[in-house]
């Protein structure tokens, strides 16, 4: 029988195997009991043995391995063990309406599971790591945890991609909504309310197959624009109630199946427009308390629930025209976004009696409209050429981008229009001799080709495959030349640190290293077949010394990786997308500055979750002035003049990383917050001057020329208006207390 000694063998192990597995699946079950008050019908504490034919539990064929726990609504107490993490062939997991609590286990890498189901329970916390590996997951019900602690919705949600069902309503939620949505194809129903989310809908909700969409009764509020939901088309129930959204309504002409849309009660503005009234299945609608201006919109009679009282600004009641004057006003706002302090002060059907606006004595033409120092972002809207009396427009101090509408040049009573301290670009239109245009300071593009943008914040398109690319390469251009121009202010400002450091400390052990401004950023990037091929070059020559490539560096900080590493972020998002998003290049410019100051990495995963991100600890830091010093790189080392140097620098990095997109600078204010700085860190004598290897006697203007002539680029117009002095972003109020809110690093 010697012969058959590996078979036996082999069946054996096998069978050892079999049992083993049927003992640990037994032995989870069992556990499971043990921690259950009552104990369901039919269970035992004590033996495992008929486990497969307990209430609410189902095995596979081999009657050994569990595939569903099922006991839902049995008012039972009690915690889930840990254990259960070890059921690989569980499928569905169904608990909900009991009161258990404690601790969730991690089900991280169970595979196969399909379903779950922990609402109406009081559990006590999830794991961070639940939803790694739950590639199989199709439903996830947590809703009606109200002992869960505070927790985030992780990015590890990405991983469940085959999402259908999420429901995490009043659980305890907090933090934004992570922008995870192209991973997720099938996810149907997000269902977030009651919680404590902040922040923004993702960009990644674009064209998503989301139905259900509810996300209302946050307790602070989500916030910015619900753009995005225009794009949503599989909608058909939107909950947005009971939050902080602000702008106008999108057009929902492509959401053809939304049944249900609550907007009450937030800070929406502008005209309702026709694309809702219009909805073909809309049934119920709700617009009340929102700061809506316009007509009122008057649905269908299939609309059968409209909810549109409380505090709106319609400038007329139901189905009465507005006044013209008040139309064209609010055509102008629209250009602006429809800001909300323009609704709060322009009510009714009276235009005369708007605040910002004078009349003649008549009341019956507008001769003057003055936004000025309003922070308005957006456009300057051609229809200001509808108010043919107007004689003054003052539109300085804003944010506005775009170009000077050509139609203002119509206006027949025109005198004097103020744009300046703005972000413009374009031409500029040829006025009569008699009006008086102030454009400077600031506008440092306007008189290019350049687009600053448009009213949704701007972006800068690509051509259309097979299309010439040079006039997307010149917008590019002249994009990143204003980032270029904030980043060799600041390699100034900081070559001044550096040597103010070495001064003071001739025998430090720390090797710094720094050139006096030379650096060297080349990005070569092709777009596929897009016709993509940017180049982005700057080489800044001191006045002496070799060209070899010095690097100042502490540890495994380097300034000049740093700063390349923004370009290098600029260049590819412009390949990949066919598009440079101002903001989004402003963003990464923060992150740089921030990176500057502290010597930190934008992300450092060595460092504690609640550390490891710069920018989230960073704007913490600024809530209070006091803890910026206790922050700063030590090799920075700082006197008192240098430290108020960094506390602006470093509320600039807070102004340029802020959430909301619209609440960011343009790169025109860097710009102006960190030129004055090279004149006031101007060496005291020229031999210092030498030592520090710049030139600071050519005023910046004249720098930058010279630099685009010898390396035969031309990036930056020719614009005196940097050599202006500004204390802060414009768009920003001044001063640590003021400008960041609990609710900006929440």
């Amino acid at each position: 029988m010697g012969h058959h000694h590996p078979y036996l063998l082999f069946s054996l192990f096998f069978l050892l195997l079999f049992s083993t597995a049927t003992a640990d699946d037994g032995a989870t079950i069992l556990k499971l009991a043990n921690s259950l008050t009552p104990l369901p019908s039919g269970w035992s504490t004590k033996s495992s043995t008929t486990f497969c034919s307990w209430q609410g539990i189902r095995c596979d064929s081999s009657k050994s391995r569990v595939t569903s726990i099922s006991l839902s609504k049995l008012s039972v107490s009690g915690t889930l063990p840990p254990e259960i993490s070890t059921l690989s062939e569980l499928q569905s997991l169904s608990v909900q309406g009991n009161q258990l609590s404690g601790d969730l286990p991690s089900l991280a890498n169970l595979t196969k599971l399909q379903h779950i189901f922990l609402d109406f329970n009081n559990f006590t916390s999830i794991p961070p790591s639940f939803f790694q590996g739950l590639t199989g997951l199709q439903t996830f019900s947590v809703g009606n945890n109200v002992n869960l602690s505070p927790w985030q919705l992780p990015t590890d949600l990405a991983q469940c991609t085959s999402l259908t069902t999420l429901t995490a309503n009043d659980c305890q939620l907090y933090g934004s909504i992570p922008d995870v949505f192209l991973s997720l194809p099938s996810l149907q129903n997000l269902r977030l309310s009651y919680n404590n989310l902040t922040g923004v809908l993702p960009p990644s909700f674009a064209n998503s197959g989301i139905q259900n969409l509810w996300v209302n009764n946050q307790k602070f509020g989500l916030t910015g624009s619900v753009e995005v939901i225009g794009s949503m088309t599989q909608l058909s129930q939107v909950w947005l109630h009971m939050n902080r959204f602000t702008g106008p309504i999108p057009d929902l002409t492509e959401c053809k199946t939304i049944f249900d849309l609550q907007l009450r009660d937030n800070q929406f503005t502008g005209i309702v427009p026709a694309s809702l009234v219009s909805l073909p299945n809309l049934v119920n609608i709700s617009l009340s308390n929102n700061k809506f201006q316009g007509p009122v919109p008057q649905f269908p009679p299939s609309v059968i629930t409209v909810k549109n009282e409380g505090s709106n600004k319609y400038c007329a009641g139901p189905g009465v025209p507005c006044d013209a004057l008040v139309m064209i006003l609010l055509e102008i706002a629209g250009g602006f976004g429809y800001p909300s302090t323009l609704s709060d002060k322009w009510d009714g059907s009276d235009a005369c009696g708007w605040p910002l606006i004078t009349c003649d004595v008549g009341k019956k033409n507008i001769v003057a409209v003055n936004l000025a120092k309003q922070q308005f972002t957006g456009i300057i809207s051609p229809s200001f050429a509808k108010l043919s009396s107007l004689r003054s427009l003052y539109l300085n101090e804003n944010n506005l981008t775009g170009s000077i509408p050509d139609s203002l040049t119509k206006l027949p009573e025109l005198e004097t229009l103020d744009v300046s301290n703005n972000n413009l670009s374009g031409k500029i239109p040829e006025f009569p001799s008699s009006v008086k245009l102030i454009t400077k300071p600031g506008n440092p593009f306007l008189g290019t080709d350049v687009d600053t943008g448009s009213s949704s914040g701007g972006t800068i398109s690509g051509p259309s495959n097979g299309g010439s690319s040079a006039g997307s390469n010149k917008i590019l251009g002249g994009v990143i030349a204003g980032i270029i121009v904030a980043v060799v202010i600041f390699i100034v400002v900081l070559s001044f640190v550096l040597y103010k450091y070495k001064k003071r400390h001739p025998k430090s052990g720390k090797e710094l290293k720094w050139d006096g401004g030379k650096a060297f950023f080349k990005n070569v990037v092709s777009g596929g077949g897009n016709g993509y091929n940017v180049t982005i070059a700057l080489d800044i020559q001191s006045n002496g010394g070799d060209n070899s490539k010095n690097i100042f560096e502490d540890g495994n900080y380097s300034v000049e990786t740093r700063l390349a590493g923004t370009f290098g972020y600029l260049a590819p998002e412009y390949a990949a997308t066919g598009r440079v998003t101002s903001k989004v290049d402003v963003f990464a410019f923060g992150v740089v500055l921030m990176e500057i100051i502290t010597g930190r990495k934008a992300v450092d995963d060595t460092r504690p979750e609640e550390v490891a991100h710069l920018v989230t600890w960073f704007r913490r830091i600024l809530t209070t002035k006091e803890n910026v010093p206790k922050v700063i790189d030590e090799s920075l080392n700082p006197d008192e003049e240098t430290l108020a140097t960094i506390y602006t620098v470093a509320e600039l990095a807070g102004h340029c990383t802020a959430r909301d997109p619209y609440q960011r600078p343009d790169m025109g204010h860097a710009v102006n917050v960190l030129a004055p700085l090279v004149q006031q860190w101007r060496p005291a004598s020229q031999q210092e001057d030498l030592e520090l290897g710049a030139d600071l006697d050519t005023d910046l203007p004249e720098t930058l020329r010279r630099w685009q002539t010898e390396e035969g680029i031309s990036m930056v117009s020719d614009d005196t208006s940097l050599t202006q002095t500004r204390s802060s972003a414009p768009s920003m109020s001044s001063g640590f207390a003021n400008t960041f809110t609990s609710n900006d690093c929440r």
